[in-house]
């Protein structure tokens, strides 16, 4: 069995005050989705805010919750460092976004049924090959011209849409959450929040194959 999860890489919070977060280790990764306590999504929502600010223009310190959400609105295009996880139940291995890899990206999995293959960041650096109906994915490869090693984790290219439903309900399950924490924390900036994750983190849209999906 394959659990497949959007994730987000969590924060360094000992510094972090601007609003309660879960006591999680830094730079590892959470799962969104419809089960997050209250302070796992401040803590996703403390990871948006901080290294989004870090690409804003505006360099001077936030100040305030207000501040730090508002800064996250005014960025260009949000990025979430994270992107899928792929367990395999079967054989235990897990196959993780490298760094620099976008939760953001989430839907270039699509692109994997017509036969293209996915940049999934470095360090470690997963690597996607294809054979016929299936693609083997690999937890780590230096480059393009070695061989992977370890054992790789097998997904039908048939199963894709399938998978990728379920992420999404995920997300739009963590969508749903953030809109009821910024309302509480943030309320003039919810429905703004709400609007910029589902349009950057491409939550709701519908994917092939699905009609009548709706926006937390």
């Amino acid at each position: 069995m394959l659990i497949v999860n959007a994730v987000l890489e969590t924060p360094d919070t000992v510094d972090f005050s601007f609003w309660p977060v879960a006591d999680l280790p830094p730079y590892q990764f959470i799962a969104l989705s419809s089960s997050m306590s209250p302070l796992e999504v401040g803590s996703a929502l403390a990871m948006l805010a901080d290294y989004n600010s870090r690409t804003s223009d505006d360099d001077l310190p936030l100040m305030d919750t207000s501040e730090a959400i508002r800064r996250l609105l005014e960025t260009d295009k949000v990025i979430a460092p994270g992107g899928l996880r792929v367990h395999d139940t079967r054989t235990n291995v897990t196959v993780q976004p490298g760094c620099c890899c976008g939760l953001e990206d989430w839907r270039e999995w699509l692109n994997v049924a017509d036969g293209e293959t996915l940049w999934l960041g470095h360090d470690p650096s997963p690597r996607l090959e294809h054979a016929d109906d299936v693609m083997q994915l690999w937890p780590d490869s230096v480059d393009a011209q070695e061989t992977p090693s370890g054992q790789p984790i097998e997904i039908v290219v048939g199963d894709l849409p399938g998978i990728l439903h379920t992420v999404q309900e995920g997300l739009q399950g963590f969508l749903c959450l953030t809109k009821q924490w910024a309302t509480r924390h943030v309320p003039t900036l919810a429905e703004d929040l709400a609007a910029r994750l589902d349009e950057d983190l491409a939550i709701s849209a519908p994917l092939p194959g699905t009609s009548d999906q709706h926006a937390p």
